[in-house]
């Protein structure tokens, strides 16, 4: 997984705008309007989610719009279930076995 990501999601004010971007997609000032940080940091989150890939950023005019980047949230979504299921899988499943296998009578 990407090293990206994890460091976007790190920060408590870009998974809120994350979370603006799940239902509409916004320009850069309507984004910093809803924080009580200054443009220029809210533009420093945006930047750090955009070249995560979490979201993209397409000129409008004068205005930049974000928008999130399904396709790569559900993937890191997807790896991450998929790292989260082996971890629990792994007690149940024995040593080094993939989740939900046991190795015992495999393919028998």
């Amino acid at each position: 997984m990407s090293e990206d990501f994890f460091q976007a999601l790190a920060s408590p004010y870009r998974r809120e705008i994350i979370k603006l971007l799940r239902w509409n997609n916004l320009s850069a000032g309507e984004i910093a309007g809803r924080f009580d940080i200054s443009q220029p940091s809210v533009s420093r989150h945006l930047e750090v989610l955009r070249r995560a890939e979490i979201v993209t950023a397409e000129k409008r005019g004068n205005q930049v719009i974000y928008a999130l980047n399904l396709s790569v949230v559900d993937e890191m979504y997807i790896q991450l279930t998929d790292l989260l299921g082996r971890a629990r899988g792994g007690a149940d499943a024995g040593e080094g076995s993939p989740a939900g296998t046991t190795g015992e009578g495999a393919g028998m």
